[in-house]
């Protein structure tokens, strides 16, 4: 998101609800069109294969950590290419204002029960209709506790979700099988209509529908969910051509998508490349076309390297680390002081100019500047300063409870670009601290991943302390930083971490009159997470990145991601 349109996103999401209940498939209102920024060349559906631009787009990308399935799928690396594949209720322009996309009206009296209205004529790529009873049988798939969905935690809010989750022993195993199998709050009135009733008012609920845990899924998924993981299929503007797991996939127009992101190109191929080093090398030599990730060797260059084909600007993405609230001497009163600690260690100012060179801001909250509601000055956030000297203090005040033994690490995935800043914070850390300290490597974030649920889940893994983490938001709300990450049991909240207090609080500020009260208690909660820390804000990111002079049409959205639909090439 461009600086100019952080103006226009805080207008838009304060009208988000009233935008959605007030518009349909015949045209734009005003509120709609304020906030938004089509890309330049997006053609219809009908002009959509007209001019001659018809080559495939390369990319930069990452493997999916696992098969794509909407619900499952909690990462960039896979909530990419799902958000090329599938259409939703509703999609994100560039700017981050709600666009209907599949749903042609959400309306609501009340804000618990909302009544969907679905446009006629759309299709999966099987040749299957895209009807009410496709967008039901996701989220009750995605919701019922047994299929063990990462984002299952998203349907909380629906009436009945409480019954699809087996019951459990006080160590969280299951003891059983859930008492029902589908959400009583979702009931499919016809074809084209259904309804959504929430356990309370949420003014903002469809401000998240745009959200991928809410696609649609075609009645062949249910067959063998596995099978359709690898080879999914979906109804938007793309479909999977091949997928070869840990070099690329290949996308191809769907030439019976409907909507408004027409693929203005003959495809997408995302790339998974190793080390951002060798995707930068090809994007100079021309056979790479877009980058949406800069490394840090480059910081210095890029810029003048692609002049006025370079991006850098700020984006909804948040960076941080988090120490898992299980392990030793990270638990309790003794956790607490040593997180802060660590956190007054972290010299960010001169690590994010010195190896970021302006394209990161230290953090001052867990959310994002470009996020309406968004504050440098809730109580609390001075733990986020450097202070070698309370630092120092903190620490030794843990170590009279239990002292520390080991050496601190944090683990980052080789292949994403991290490992100079992570020894920049360790090198701090260490220098403040006077402990051992470095950074733990995986080759690959699918396997970094991989041991963060484990340790999660079990307590065991092959972490031996903290691990990079970071958000890139999946809809333009200040609850989204904080709900997903951090709410008791969420789907992203990795590091385990639990405080009834700050959940009330989430809960107080969903169920809010307006979209100002609500980032009020939001506001509030955050100063409990600068109680306890459960991840150690660092900073927040620009989108750093380019594109080759062998495409044209190139814009990055909202939230950091190219709008690949758009992208034209010759």
């Amino acid at each position: 998101m461009k600086i100019r349109r952080i103006a226009s996103l805080a207008a838009s999401l304060a009208v988000g609800a009233l935008v959605l209940t007030a518009c349909s498939s015949g045209g734009e209102t005003p509120s709609e069109t304020s906030g938004s920024s089509e890309p330049t060349g997006v053609a219809t559906s009908e002009t959509a294969t007209e001019g001659g631009s018809t080559g495939t787009v390369t990319a930069n990308g990452s493997e999916p950590q696992n098969p794509l399935i909407p619900t499952n799928t909690n990462e960039t690396g896979g909530g990419k290419i799902l958000d090329l594949i599938f259409a939703g209720l509703e999609y994100y322009d560039a700017s981050g204002a709600p666009k209907m996309e599949v749903a042609d009206s959400i309306t609501s009296d009340d804000n618990i029960t909302w009544t969907i209205k679905l446009k006629d004529g759309w299709k999966f790529t099987d040749g299957t209709p895209v009807q009410a009873h496709n967008f039901v049988d996701a989220w009750n798939y995605g919701a019922y506790s047994p299929n063990a969905q990462l984002n299952g935690w998203w349907f909380a809010e629906i009436e009945g979700f409480d019954a699809l989750q087996a019951p459990t022993d006080a160590e969280g195993n299951p003891t059983g099988d859930p008492a029902a199998k589908e959400m009583t709050g979702l009931t499919v009135v016809d074809d084209l209509t259904f309804t959504i009733k929430l356990t309370s008012a949420l003014a903002d609920y469809p401000l998240r529908l745009g959200y991928s845990s809410f696609y649609p899924l075609p009645d062949v998924a249910f067959t063998d969910m596995a099978a359709f993981g690898e080879n999914p299929i979906g109804n938007g503007p793309y479909k999977v051509g091949t997928w070869t797991h840990n070099q690329d996939i290949t996308l191809t127009p769907n030439p019976d998508y409907t909507g408004d992101r027409v693929a203005q190109n003959g495809g997408v191929d995302l790339v998974f490349y190793p080390e951002l080093d060798a995707a930068y090398a090809d994007l100079l030599a021309g056979n790479l076309d877009v980058i949406d990730a800069i490394p840090s060797s480059a910081f210095g260059s890029f810029e003048s390297d692609l002049g006025d084909r370079a991006v850098n600007q700020p984006a909804a993405i948040f960076q941080s680390f988090t120490i898992p609230q299980n392990l030793k001497h990270w638990e309790g009163e003794e956790g607490k002081l040593r997180r802060a600690a660590v956190s007054h260690a972290i010299n960010r100012a001169e690590i994010t100019d010195a190896i970021f060179n302006g394209t990161r801001t230290p953090a001052s909250d867990f959310t994002s500047p470009v996020i309406a509601g968004w504050s440098d000055s809730v109580p609390g956030s001075d733990v986020l300063k450097y202070d070698p000297d309370t630092a120092k203090q903190l620490w030794a005040q843990a170590d009279a409870i239990s002292p520390f033994e080991g050496t601190f690490t944090i683990a980052y995935n080789v292949d994403g670009g991290h490992q100079e800043w992570v020894d920049a914070v360790i090198n701090s850390i260490k220098n403040v601290l006077g402990i051992d300290a470095a950074g733990q490597q995986y080759a690959v974030f699918a396997d970094l991943r991989t041991d963060v649920r484990a340790q999660k889940d079990t307590g065991t893994s092959g972490l031996t302390g903290g691990f990079r983490t970071g958000w890139q938001a999946d809809y333009p709300g200040l609850f989204n930083f904080l709900g997903p990450l951090y709410a008791t049991d969420a789907s992203s909240n990795d590091g385990g971490y639990s405080n009834p207090a700050f959940d009330e609080l989430l809960t107080k500020g969903s169920s809010a009159a307006s979209l100002e009260e609500a980032n009020g208690f939001f506001q509030e909660a955050q100063t409990i997470l600068f109680q306890d820390l459960p991840a150690i804000p660092l900073w927040y990111s620009n989108v750093t990145g380019g594109s080759a002079e062998t495409v044209s049409n190139v814009e990055f959205g909202w939230n950091s991601v190219p709008l690949y639909y758009a992208i034209t090439k010759a």
